[in-house]
């Protein structure tokens, strides 16, 4: 794309500015990290080796949880690095690239979680026509779509931010590129990108509002993930306080990834039980 910024990278400044917080602040999100690695891997290998959980509610989860670990990657391992190199810079394309991934698997898994409440309610209110509806074919299509619903919706966001100018200053106070932090240091008049960003993010909201619909596990996943990115997207940046936005953006950027394998899957009895399945012929 021919952009016309004179801006060539951008500076993060990161969660604190505080130098005595760094290493805490490692260690803790280094923990956050390999802790969602584990618990999502772990829930993919459990419904893999378990032929009892292939059915489309725990598909559905393993696609959660690649999610998970798709979009916790893309921001928490370069928040680590910022914690702790002396230089915290990203060049334009990088940042355009981040911010691309971080939409795409953000938007697939509203996507997902609306499936996942249709899903519920065909099993619940339509028993017997449930195993017709959501067959092996119907549950392949869906994740694809899913999948390319969330690169192509990035890709609007990510065209209407990557055509604006910026000519300084070129700190994002934040731990990642994220729309509102972009739009802040954009040298021109952003309303219509304002708007653009309010029209799409409420397209996906009227998916996510499907999920109400369902359990106690989705209406807390919603709360956690879906509540942040309400208060981060649907509103004008000219009322955005990055401080505020930096602690916002870490529930649903880190807590949600790492919280959804013990929301959905490991408090499962089935999955607990294909756990225990495994550990026995681990020790054979």
């Amino acid at each position: 794309m021919d952009n016309q910024s004179t801006v060539t990278e951008f500076r993060l400044l990161g969660l604190s500015s505080f130098p005595e917080m760094q290493p805490l602040l490692f260690m803790s999100f280094l923990i956050i990290y390999l802790l969602t690695l584990a618990g999502n891997l772990s829930i993919c290998l459990a419904i893999w080796a378990d032929t009892t959980l292939h059915t489309p509610m725990y598909f559905f989860l393993v696609n959660l949880s690649l999610l998970d670990i798709s979009y916790s990657s893309v921001t928490l391992p370069n928040m680590l690095v910022t914690l702790v190199a002396k230089i915290k810079s990203l060049y334009f394309s990088n940042c355009m690239a981040q911010l691309y991934f971080l939409i795409s698997f953000a938007g697939s898994e509203s996507f997902l979680l609306a499936l996942m409440a249709y899903d519920r309610y065909m099993a619940i209110c339509q028993p017997l026509h449930y195993a017709t509806i959501m067959n092996h074919r119907t549950c392949i299509c869906s994740a694809i779509a899913i999948w390319i619903g969330g690169f192509v919706y990035s890709m609007l966001h990510t065209f209407f931010i990557a055509r604006l100018p910026f000519c300084g200053p070129n700190e994002i106070n934040h731990f990642f590129c994220e729309i509102p932090a972009l739009i802040k240091l954009a040298c021109m008049d952003t309303y219509f990108n304002e708007v653009v960003v309010f029209l799409l993010s409420g397209a996906v909201a009227q998916g996510r509002r499907k999920t109400f619909s369902t359990c106690a596990s989705h209406l807390l996943i919603v709360l956690l993930f879906y509540g942040p990115g309400f208060f981060t997207h649907l509103h004008p940046s000219s009322s955005y306080s990055m401080d505020i936005g930096k602690v916002v953006s870490v529930f649903y950027t880190v807590v949600t990834p790492m919280l959804n394998p013990m929301i959905y899957s490991l408090r499962n009895k089935d999955v607990q039980a294909a756990f225990k399945k495994a550990m026995g012929r681990s020790r054979k």
